[in-house]
């Protein structure tokens, strides 16, 4: 690949290392990039909230797509540029056919905009620490949504998927970040790629122009639609087999190394 025009980084086992912070190697990378006026974008699973402490330690104030490209998140201006939201009663929907195929799944959502930004019910085990309040199943389904987590911590995040899509099929976009046992299901024209597709145009950059870096089946869509899409050396399965190339690992400055053949 030529030297790139737009970066687009995963967050966690991508660009942060095992001890989930920005190296010094890498920021040092991520600075070199702005001083050549090369767009750098965070393309995370994550919310809005929890992007400033990355952006921070690696000099960002652009853009991060958040949950799984169903936000556009202005980190400089703090302000969410646009989102694609779950209504209740598609929350509702879905979670009754997933109780049909995985039983004892219990439901968490993202939320963006005023009031509480995460609901989940009262016997929702986190697979991250969230100090979030407990709430009816009615309570979690009654606002719009960016993302609807189902967690069954006695199966695998994949043969989660499994059986979703069996129920699902294609009405909704089904993914995960993690293997223990959760999935994150978000609109059927949510992805990654789709979310990096837009802010590829606002600065009139074409695919072929792009590269991305990922480590998970929620990277595998960006790495698809980008013209180089880089998996780092830990990465699931799905996301190798979906790269054009495959760097060291999050814990080896994976995406500075690459990064630095042009910068």
């Amino acid at each position: 690949m030529e030297k790139p025009l737009l970066i687009a980084s995963d967050v966690d086992g991508t660009l942060l290392g095992l001890d989930e912070r920005v190296s010094a190697r890498t920021a040092a990378v991520v600075g070199r990039v702005l001083a050549a006026e090369t767009p750098f974008v965070l393309v995370t699973g994550r919310p809005p909230r929890w992007v400033p402490v990355v952006a921070t330690q690696a000099g960002l104030t652009g853009y991060a797509v958040c949950a799984n490209g169903a936000v556009l998140y202005d980190i400089g201006a703090d302000e969410v540029v646009w989102q694609r939201d779950l209504g209740p009663v598609q929350l509702h929907d879905i979670a009754h056919a997933l109780g049909e195929v995985i039983p004892g799944v219990t439901f968490a959502t993202e939320r963006v905009g005023d009031g509480p930004t995460f609901l989940a019910e009262h016997d929702y085990l986190h697979a991250w620490a969230e100090n979030a309040g407990r709430y009816s199943r009615a309570e979690v389904f009654g606002f719009p949504a960016v993302k609807l987590l189902a967690r069954q911590a006695g199966m695998s995040s994949a043969a989660m998927t499994e059986a979703a899509v069996q129920v699902l099929g294609n009405e909704v976009s089904i993914t995960y970040s993690t293997g223990v046992g959760l999935i994150e299901i978000s609109r059927a024209d949510v992805t990654k790629a789709t979310g990096l597709a837009d802010v590829a145009e606002r600065f009139g950059i074409e695919a072929s122009g792009v590269i991305a870096f990922g480590d998970m089946p929620n990277d595998v869509p960006m790495l698809e639609w980008a013209g180089h899409g880089v998996a780092m050396a830990n990465a699931h399965q799905d996301a190798l087999d979906a790269a054009d190339e495959v760097t060291a690992s999050n814990d080896e400055d994976g995406v500075a190394q690459l990064l630095e053949r042009w910068f």
